[in-house]
């Protein structure tokens, strides 16, 4: 008998069902609906022995000390800082856009943050009102900049253009005038040592956890009747799309292995010009990892397929207010993640989010009592 169902082993699932096991003392059936644990972020060796990720690259960052500590428990870290050039003109060079980014391809030689700064402020173009992606753009660098890097880029990802898309999607990818050509500033980067899948598995490692792999939660939910759920897909799958749909953009991806020790100067290229594809990722930049052979992913935007990405337009959040009310209203029914919040979380926020869920369940249900004493029969775990 189980106390808790978590649907979904991902990071949300997954760091909850150690929290309330670890914390709480009380039994936990995890189940996905995948054959595997670690929701997107699962990696494997492929037949080379390449340590990659089945669906696209996962780089860690954070600035929470708090997250990074959580995480170190069940991990040892290989430091990594990822760097992303973007395939324009017929060059590779730096994004986010940065100083050595308009020096390349403007063939310019500006040496200051100051000189950068005048240069894009020349070519910025005032908007009275910053509500679409295009307009965060062109008022920061201007719209050659913005055609050269973002429309493609977005149309490609989003099916949709720039000016259709809220302004939360170019927000989040910043403009330099230095020559920091990291695509992430924050103050932990790092990747798992043994992969992300290894971690998942230490996290899930607990006699009172119980992981079931390739199961629909609503095939067992009338057998099990739970009284305390975490749900962690999406919030319009959980009550029958009774509402409607909720867009969501998916990926399709195109793993390839070369007999050839390196295939790109960097762990990601970008193309927002040209292709049917918006990146190529190369996984040994990623993990440090040597071999004779590499693995790189091509990377394709899909209108079908697994929901990757919620869609951020007025309209998707509006009727996801909508599901958020029924969420509200469910008993003993816990909302966690990208999926079941319809936001685009990064790894580092989806597991803050779920500490601060777990702490409020202890404000809800109050501290367990005691954990239960365990003794081991057989190899199992016994209450």
């Amino acid at each position: 008998m189980h106390d808790w169902l978590i649907v979904g082993a991902g990071f949300a699932g997954s760091v909850l069902a150690e929290r309330i096991a670890e914390e709480r003392g009380e039994r936990v059936l995890v189940v996905d609906r995948r054959e595997h644990i670690g929701g997107n972020a699962f990696d494997e060796r492929d037949r080379a022995g390449i340590l990659m990720h089945r669906y696209g690259p996962h780089i860690f960052h954070t600035n929470s000390e708090q997250v990074f500590q959580h995480l170190s428990r069940f991990t040892e870290w290989h430091p990594y800082e990822h760097r992303v050039l973007a395939s324009v003109d017929g060059k590779l060079v730096p994004i986010p856009i940065n100083r050595t980014t308009l020096n390349l391809l403007y063939g310019l030689s500006l040496q200051t943050d100051a000189e950068a700064e005048a240069f894009l402020e020349s070519r910025a173009e005032p908007v009275a009102e910053l509500r679409t992606s295009e307009d965060m753009v062109v008022s920061k660098v201007g719209r050659e900049l913005y055609e050269k890097f973002f429309r493609g880029y977005t149309r490609k990802q989003w099916g949709l253009d720039p000016s259709e898309l809220d302004k939360s999607v170019t927000a989040r990818i910043p403009t330099r005038t230095n020559t920091d050509d990291r695509y992430f500033t924050d103050r932990f980067q790092a990747m798992p040592l043994h992969g992300y899948t290894a971690m998942f598995r230490r996290m899930l490692d607990h006699p009172l956890i119980q992981v079931e792999t390739g199961v629909d939660y609503r095939n067992i939910t009338p057998r099990l009747r739970p009284s305390r759920i975490v749900y962690t897909g999406p919030i319009d799958e959980y009550f029958g799309h009774r509402l409607g749909k909720l867009p969501y953009r998916s990926l399709r991806f195109e793993h390839v292995t070369l007999d050839q020790a390196q295939f790109q100067p960097v762990g990601t290229v970008n193309y927002p010009q040209d292709k049917d594809y918006t990146r190529i990722t190369e996984y040994k930049h990623l993990t440090g990892q040597r071999a004779p052979a590499t693995t790189i992913t091509y990377e394709y935007p899909s209108a079908e397929g697994d929901p990757y990405y919620p869609i951020p337009r007025d309209e998707n959040q509006a009727l996801y207010q909508r599901y958020a009310a029924l969420a509200e209203a469910e008993r003993d029914v816990w909302f966690v993640g990208r999926l079941a919040n319809y936001r685009y979380y990064n790894m580092d926020q989806v597991v803050g989010q779920a500490l601060a869920t777990f702490r409020r369940m202890d404000e809800h249900y109050g501290r367990a009592a005691r954990r239960p004493q365990l003794r081991v029969v057989g190899g199992r775990a016994i209450v």
